[in-house]
């Protein structure tokens, strides 16, 4: 059997940990953000990792100088690029809370010219990051001037951070959780 307990002998499986199965060395974390979610379940093959993933995601996902709706903008515009339904699909979820109607983060599967124009900054910032491995002049100082120096740093951190997590969905293609997926079937996403 796999790491997991499933498939090929020697095929590194990584499904979600169930609770039964969870590290005692991050025993602490299971109730919390790191239990609550597929990605961070999967995560926990590495119960290192995890732990040390615990400050940056509180910055990230709590504190960051983008603001609640500016960050799922980030957030989904990086899934879009890094191909993960996972992300796509729980960031539509929680931008709604965030107060994102379907119209709006439709638009950010699409091209730049089409976004309201901070969406389109923001996006654009996003594509360079992915294609350039940096921010060009220009997009830097537009965005210094639209949302400040601090949110600057945190959107590239956004980007980092969220394709961390894409790499670690698309890898070991980690399941949608039950209760995004039964908000999107009650909720069906709007935008094509």
């Amino acid at each position: 059997m796999s790491e997991a307990g499933q498939g090929d002998p020697g095929a590194l499986q990584c499904a979600p940990l169930s609770d039964a199965d969870w590290p005692d060395p991050i025993d602490d974390m299971k109730h919390g953000f790191a239990g609550g979610l597929n990605v961070y379940r999967t995560m926990a093959h590495h119960p290192a990792l995890l732990r040390a993933w615990s400050d940056l995601r509180e910055h990230v996902v709590n504190r960051t100088a983008l603001g609640p709706q500016l960050s799922e903008v980030v957030i989904l515009r990086t899934g879009v690029r890094l191909g993960s339904d996972y992300e796509w699909n729980q960031h539509v979820v929680r931008a709604r809370g965030r107060g994102l109607d379907d119209a709006r983060i439709a638009t950010l599967r699409g091209a730049v010219s089409d976004m309201a124009p901070t969406d389109g900054l923001l996006a654009r910032a996003v594509d360079e990051l992915f294609d350039n491995g940096g921010l060009g002049v220009a997009t830097r100082d537009a965005l210094g001037q639209a949302i400040g120096r601090d949110a600057v740093f945190d959107l590239m951190a956004t980007v980092g951070f969220y394709s961390t997590l894409g790499f670690i969905l698309n890898t070991f293609e980690t399941p949608l959780d039950e209760d995004i997926r039964a908000d999107l079937e009650q909720a069906p996403f709007a935008g094509t």
